[in-house]
């Protein structure tokens, strides 16, 4: 994984990324088409270094994908400056299980889908509605930032 230069002192742990992945839920998607860059907001979930995004499976963000997989995500929080903190990661998307999810057996599936349904819906198992289909970033690149570390410099 590439490492973080710039901004190093504001730069969040391995462990405060980790928990501000898990406490945060909604992510931007940037992905790349030949009209340019699309951006679009979904949850997420962060497991095992890697985030799993759910995505519906005629979005033109999934075709986009399938041609390029390529795509940086953001995650921030904070409302005034001194509280603006957040994570991009950087790399390629893996598709996961079948397309769309129809909740045939998948072993890579059982741990993120019963977390995201426990996080977004309460419930201990995901529905799949056959409109879904899973996909997994394991960055290549992380960089982070949280200014509430700028009153201590």
């Amino acid at each position: 994984m590439a490492e973080q230069r710039r901004g190093r002192r504001i730069a969040m742990s391995e462990q405060e990324v980790d928990a501000f992945l898990a406490q945060e839920r909604t992510c931007r998607v940037a992905t790349a088409g030949a009209d340019g860059p699309h951006l679009t907001a979904l949850w997420f979930l962060w497991h095992e270094r890697a985030l799993w995004l759910t995505s519906l499976t005629r979005a033109k963000r999934w075709a986009q994908l399938a041609r390029d997989p390529r795509v940086s995500v953001l995650v921030d929080a904070g409302h005034e400056y001194g509280e603006l903190r957040g994570v991009e990661l950087r790399g390629e998307v893996e598709f996961v299980g079948e397309a769309p999810r129809t909740g045939l057996d998948c072993p890579d599936l059982v741990e993120p889908e019963r977390l995201f349904a426990t996080k977004y819906f309460g419930l201990d198992q995901m529905i799949h509605d056959g409109r879904h289909g899973w996909l997994r970033l394991r960055p290549n690149s992380v960089v982070s930032w949280d200014f509430r570390k700028l009153a201590g410099l």
